[in-house]
C-alpha cells in the first residue's frame, strides 16, 4: 500500500538520499535523462535533517521504501545547501504578482523525484496535492527552478499548476523558474 506523508525518521531521510542518487544526472544515461528526467543536486543527511526540522519533506512510501519525495525549503533554510544560495538570490530579485518575491512568504521546492517503478501512476500529482495541503496555509506559493532540458519535469510541473515566471542561463543549463500560486 502506498502512503504519502511527511518525512519523520532517519530511515525515511535515508530513503530520500537513496532515491536521489538513483536519479541523479551523473548516474543516468543521456537517454534516461531525456526520457525520464533527473535531479541535479545531492544533499547530505545533515542538510536533509536540518531542512526537515524547518519544513517537513513530503514522501511517498510503499511498505517501508521511499518511492517518491518533494523537498521543502524556506527562507530559513536558504544557507543550508550552499549550491542553492544563488537560486534563492535569483528568486528574491524577481517580481511575481506585481511584488518582489522576497516580499512573500514562499516555499521552495528543493527537489521532487518519483522512483522509476512508480512513474506514470499519478504519484507526482498526489504528492504535490499533499505538499499544497501541508503548506498552503503558511506560504503564498511554491517556487523552484527546473533545467529546461528536463522536459518531463517541466511539463509535469505545468500540469499541476506551476507557471514559468522567468528564464535564465548559467554555466550548466538553461533554467525555467516556475511558481505555483496557492491563492
Amino acid at each position: 500500500m502506498l502512503q504519502i506523508k511527511s518525512a519523520e525518521t532517519q530511515a525515511e531521510l535515508q530513503g530520500i538520499l537513496d532515491l536521489q542518487w538513483e536519479n541523479h544526472l551523473h548516474v543516468l544515461s543521456d537517454s534516461e535523462k531525456n526520457e525520464q528526467g533527473f535531479v541535479t543536486v545531492r544533499h547530505s543527511m545533515e542538510q536533509l535533517q536540518l531542512m526537515n526540522s524547518i519544513a517537513r519533506h513530503i514522501i511517498a512510501k510503499e511498505r517501508e521504501k521511499v518511492v517518491g519525495y518533494i523537498l521543502a525549503m524556506t527562507k530559513a533554510s536558504k544557507d543550508l545547501v550552499p549550491i542553492l544560495i544563488p537560486m534563492f538570490t535569483q528568486f528574491d530579485r524577481l517580481n511575481y504578482q506585481g511584488k518582489r518575491v522576497s516580499d512573500f512568504d514562499y516555499l521552495v521546492v528543493g527537489q521532487i523525484c518519483v522512483g522509476k517503478n512508480h512513474r506514470g501512476q499519478g504519484l507526482f500529482d498526489r504528492m504535490y496535492a499533499a505538499y499544497r495541503e501541508a503548506f498552503s496555509g503558511t506560504y503564498s506559493f511554491a517556487i523552484t527552478e527546473i533545467a529546461k532540458s528536463n522536459t518531463r519535469s517541466l511539463s509535469a510541473h505545468q500540469r499541476v499548476g506551476f507557471e514559468v515566471i522567468h528564464e535564465f542561463k548559467d554555466d550548466l543549463f538553461d533554467w525555467a523558474i516556475v511558481a505555483w500560486d496557492w491563492f
